[in-house]
């Protein structure tokens, strides 16, 4: 059975962030849900629109392996104060699931109270945060909970997903079609 994503999406999205990583990810053989937190469809930073597949009013993270958030100041403000986004990171976290942010989303991880140890983010957001240690790398990991730097690092986080939730021989896969051999 496909691995299962749901990553919500709010106006003033980083758009190389989520589609590089929902992308990725479905190359990885992981079903890839955007949920519209503001709007159907969606605006990114730089103009962008994304049409959503769902609201996330309609999602439960029972039907969810991992809960990815893209970056994007603007997005990740509203996703840092949606109370249907906000209880879903709880949700998720509570259950021991697997959550990612990249770029300014840690601020809603850690408004949610779920950010662990150690994180990365875009530089000058790690200002901003401080329930955890920031780490200068690419990725980071702490528990259930992973986050990566911003747009450049968008498809290594999601090669890195797929090494989670699905395999290593899938993720070197993608990788190698990706012509991605930084990561």
């Amino acid at each position: 059975m496909a691995k299962k994503v749901v990553m919500p999406l709010a106006n003033g999205f980083e758009e190389i962030e989520a589609i590089a990583l929902a992308d990725t990810m479905r190359r990885g053989g992981i079903e890839v849900t955007i949920a519209g937190v503001d709007a159907d469809i969606l605006k990114g930073a730089n103009g962008i629109r994304v049409v959503s597949d769902c609201t996330i009013d309609s999602i439960k993270s029972s039907d969810f392996d991992m809960i990815v958030l893209p970056g994007g100041y603007g997005g990740t403000m509203t996703l840092s104060e949606n109370r249907t986004v906000q209880a879903l990171i709880k949700e998720f976290d509570a259950k021991g699931k697997t959550l990612g942010a990249i770029c300014a989303a840690p601020l809603a991880l850690e408004k949610a109270g779920v950010l662990k140890d150690e994180y990365t983010c875009y530089p000058g957001v790690s200002d901003s945060i401080k329930s955890s240690k920031f780490i200068e790398k690419t990725i980071v990991e702490s528990g259930n909970v992973i986050t990566s730097r911003g747009p450049g690092t968008a498809i290594c986080f999601g090669i890195y997903i797929i090494e989670k939730l699905v395999d290593k021989p899938t993720a070197e896969a993608v990788k190698s079609g990706m012509l991605a051999n930084y990561c």
